[in-house]
This record gives C-alpha cells, structure tokens and sequence, in this order.
C-alpha cells in the first residue's frame, strides 16, 4: 500500500538558512546548525496523522568546495537523531552537472518515492526557493511555498504560501482532515475519489 510523504527542504524550512544580500545559505558549521520554531512539533503531527517525512536538500557548496560533506554528514544525523524524520535526500551537484536530482528537477523525489512506496500525488512538498516548488509540482506533489521574502526568483503556481513549516503543517493537516471527510462521507465528490 503507497503512503503520503511531506517531502522537506532543508535550509529555511528545518533550520535557519544564513540570509546574505538577500539570499538564503546553508550555515557553514554544526555549530551554526539551528532548528526554526515549532519544526520538532510540526513533524510530530505529520507523522501522527501517518505521514513518513522526507528531506530532499541541494547542497552544492560540497560540490564547489565551500562546505565539507562531512559538516553536511554530521547535520543531517543531528536530523535523525533528534527529529522524526524517515529520510533524507541530498543532491551535491550544481546546475551545470545537469544530474536529474538538483532541485527544481524531481528525481529526489521520484527516487524516494520508487524505494519507499510513496503516493507523490497524495503528498506535500514545503519548501522556501522557488527550486523547492518547482520539483515538487514537477513530481505532481501538492507544493506549500515558505515564503521568506528572499531577493531572488519567487516560487511559480505554489498550491499554499505559509509563514513557516508551523502554518504549512496546519494547512496539510487541514487538507488531510477534508480529504478524510469527503471520502467517509456520502455526496459525489467522496464518490469521485
């Protein structure tokens, strides 16, 4: 049986991106790694509503040599240790790979997807760049959009725009309790489903 996944960008939706010029980085240490406001709780909920959790993150700066894969390693077993998180998915590439797995391109997802019995359809993708939505509605996942005001390229035809992972966990939710609703109940559209 497939199952729902909330599929997670990583710098700016779990923990606070370094904001320069305008534009969001990953933090440079495991020291500077912090988790934003009510990601611990938000995730608690989505897997209580039955939801696996996946982080799908590009991490170029190992690529360019800027960050170390290790600094990289050690955040994201901080994320396993401590959160509910089932899997992570990092691309290290930069766009002129052309690999199919750097975000805006879905692979991430199709491939988390394939190995772990994921409804893409039925699932969430949140995220703060445009990057983020772009893979998601490319994988056919409903897209939540954490608009953080960057200077860069806004997010195109994102489903929801929410403040933080806080308000994109109340809209799933919301969306899962409709949805449960409409099936159990009678009427066409419970029908259709």
């Amino acid at each position: 049986m497939s199952r729902r996944a909330v599929f997670l960008d990583r710098d700016g939706v779990i923990n606070r991106a370094v904001v320069r010029d305008g534009k969001p980085y990953p933090p440079d240490s495991l020291d500077a790694f912090e988790l934003l406001p009510g990601v611990p709780e938000a995730l608690a909920r989505f897997r209580s509503a039955g939801m696996r959790v996946v982080v799908v993150t590009n991490q170029p700066d190992v690529r360019t040599g800027v960050q170390r894969r290790e600094v990289v390693d050690a955040m994201h077993e901080r994320l396993r240790t401590t959160l509910p998180i089932d899997d992570i998915r990092t691309c290290f590439h930069v766009d002129a790979d052309a690999c199919s797995c750097r975000k805006p391109k879905p692979g991430m997802l199709f491939d988390a997807a394939r190995e772990g019995d994921l409804e893409l359809s039925e699932s969430f993708l949140v995220g703060d760049r445009w990057r983020d939505v772009g893979a998601g509605r490319a994988a056919g996942c409903r897209t939540i959009w954490i608009n953080r005001g960057y200077r860069e390229r806004e997010a195109e035809s994102p489903d929801w725009i929410a403040l933080g992972l806080p308000e994109a966990g109340e809209i799933i939710l919301k969306v899962l309790a409709s949805e449960r609703t409409s099936v159990g109940g009678a009427g066409k559209e419970g029908e259709d489903r």
